[in-house]
């Protein structure tokens, strides 16, 4: 069987990181699937899906390590391209990945306790981003 869902979330843009395990967990209740596979995807180029404990410190370490791998001051050959000035927000999405995968076990996401699910928004201007949770089982 295969369920999917779309659902969108508001964003402030510049690093935001928004906690979408519910929204997830929702998919995977109304799918009525028991065991299988959950994927939770953005169908975009400037953001990206990881885990994370969702917490002030670990949010800001997060961020920070972001901004030390790709700077949104450094030159982007994007932005000499195209001159939208969000060149740090492609790398920073092609590094974490535009979706994840997560077990689901007896009709929810096997997840670690201090584990969620999170949207990173690395653009340079709010959005309203498209998920989309795909859940495939029995």
């Amino acid at each position: 069987m295969v369920h999917s869902t779309e659902f969108e979330v508001a964003t402030h843009g510049f690093g935001d990181v928004i906690d979408v395990t519910a929204l997830v967990a929702a998919s995977v209740e109304q799918s009525g699937i028991m065991n299988g596979i959950v994927c939770i995807a953005n169908p975009g180029s400037t953001a990206g899906i990881t885990t994370v404990e969702f917490e002030p410190g670990a949010v800001a370490d997060l961020k920070e390590a972001l901004q030390r791998l790709a700077p949104e001051k450094a030159r982007y050959h994007h932005n000499d391209t195209w001159d939208d000035g969000n060149g740090f927000a492609h790398l920073r999405s092609a590094l974490v990945g535009a979706s994840q995968a997560f077990p689901v076990r007896d009709g929810a996401i096997a997840l670690g306790t201090w584990q969620q699910i999170v949207l990173l928004d690395f653009d340079n201007r709010p959005r309203r981003r498209k998920l989309v949770a795909t859940v495939v089982g029995e």
